[in-house]
């Protein structure tokens, strides 16, 4: 099922947002100093181009511990993602969620682009694992 899904995803909006995400890291690359913003966005591209039976999940939570991408540095990080490239990767998974949701069909798509719109702003300290395979955090 999950791949009928993506076929229609990518079809149905989920190519072009990809290569948005692309875009901005081929951006961030050029940049030297963005480089680890890039290596999400790209993470972020592929989880956009296919997006079911995957889901993104807080990395210190998945893997139980902090480390750069989640800790301060990454909130540094992500504020300025959100400044430069986060906003307008949000504002097109929002457009093309609102173009889906006007039809019974585009539902579940405009939901899945409404996701990825709230990890446009704020990616850092996040990975992309098959769902169901999340796992919780572990306490000491």
């Amino acid at each position: 099922m999950s791949l009928l899904l993506n076929i229609i995803w990518i079809l149905l909006g989920g190519a072009w947002m990809a290569f948005a995400w692309l875009v901005a890291a081929a951006i961030m690359t050029v940049t030297i100093i963005g480089i680890p913003w890039a290596r999400a966005a790209i993470n972020i591209a592929l989880y956009t181009l296919m997006p079911f039976g995957y889901e993104a999940v807080p990395r210190d939570r998945h893997t139980g511990r902090e480390d750069v991408g989640t800790g301060p540095l990454g909130m540094i990080g992500n504020i300025l993602w959100l400044v430069f490239a986060g906003w307008w990767l949000a504002l097109g998974h929002l457009l093309t969620a609102i173009l889906l949701a006007v039809t019974i069909i585009g539902i579940p798509f405009a939901w899945a682009h409404l996701k990825l719109a709230g990890i446009s702003l704020w990616p850092i300290g996040r990975m992309i694992v098959p769902k169901g395979q999340s796992m919780p955090a572990h306490r000491v």
